[in-house]
């Protein structure tokens, strides 16, 4: 139902940020689980209220006015504000949020987001949690669009003044070989096996081979841990990936041996990140409790096993 001429809502305003960022009522739809009439609806409606056209309607994707591009400013912040009131209610005995959204990377998936997640759930029973795993740059995309409040994933050096990031785990680059062939680490006849350039830590590793003098020979590019650690406990090659990456390939880690890299130290670093002055004190106390969490699941048992990545394998002090 279209809302009375000046009367502005939460749901119109929501609906024009989305229409806003999507370029497309289709895809504020599906952002807003909606129908494309039910967004149009809504920012007529807005518009009726503001006595503005907030789109240029001949464009596509859809174009802001010069007034939709000054009322975007001030719905931004509307949004932020009840989003920071909303987290101040939560936090004031951590149980009163309603919902709440996160995008962890899926090398967290098997140990560390399950315990974060019961924890949480202990402690805020009233909120339903929704769980996002994918690659850093489209957590990334999901956290600026504002589909998920918070997000653990690779750093990729974008922080801003929007964003607030809590550094939270340093981890080397190690060479990853079929375990009988430990001995022989960079046999020229066996190939390496390359993580897709299509993502963050992809063109970490690409870059960093680019530098060498003598790059070693590829004939494979994949995009998924256990299909790269599947080849190399086959023996058909060797590659390079993060210890949290072999870890989230769990079976196949007595079929490998990690070595250090024969070429400088390469890091990745972990991090958490959320749109600043939204949640409160919710971000750090997150964070602080990963840390622990990281140093007792993935940092002890790895040093124990291989106690030569101690110069690289960390987490972040807050």
């Amino acid at each position: 139902m279209t809302e009375q001429p000046g009367r502005v809502t939460l749901w119109a305003i929501e609906a024009f940020l989305a229409a806003a960022e999507e370029g497309t009522v289709q895809g504020a739809a599906r952002r807003l689980a909606a129908s494309p009439s039910a967004i149009s609806q809504q920012v007529t409606a807005l518009e009726a209220a503001l006595g503005a056209t907030l789109f240029d309607r001949t464009q596509r994707p859809l174009r802001l006015t010069p007034a939709g591009a000054t009322f975007r400013r001030h719905a931004q912040a509307i949004v932020n504000e009840l989003a920071a009131a909303r987290a101040a209610i939560g936090l004031s005995g951590l149980s009163g949020l309603s919902s709440f959204r996160l995008g962890f990377i899926e090398d967290f998936e098997a140990e560390l987001t399950p315990r974060l997640l019961s924890d949480l759930g202990r402690e805020w029973p009233g909120c339903q949690f929704v769980l996002e795993t994918g690659p850093s740059h489209r957590l990334q995309e999901g956290l600026e669009a504002r589909s998920l409040d918070l997000i653990v994933a690779a750093d990729l050096g974008r922080a801003d003044s929007r964003h607030e990031v809590h550094r939270l785990l340093e981890e080397p680059f190690v060479a990853v070989l079929p375990r009988a062939r430990g001995h022989v680490p960079f046999d020229p006849g066996l190939p390496l096996v390359l993580y897709s350039a299509r993502h963050f830590m992809g063109r970490l590793i690409a870059d960093a081979l680019a530098g060498q003098p003598a790059r070693p020979a590829h004939r494979f590019e994949l995009d998924s841990y256990h299909s790269i650690l599947a080849m190399v406990a086959a023996g058909s090659g060797w590659t390079i990936l993060t210890p949290l990456a072999v870890l989230h390939a769990a079976r196949f880690r007595e079929h490998v041996e990690l070595m250090r890299l024969p070429m400088p130290p390469l890091m990745r670093r972990i991090a958490l990140t959320a749109r600043r002055d939204v949640l409160g004190t919710m971000p750090a106390e997150i964070a602080a409790r990963l840390r622990l969490l990281l140093q007792e699941t993935i940092v002890a048992p790895v040093l124990g096993e291989h106690p030569w990545m101690a110069e690289g394998l960390r987490v972040i002090s807050a």
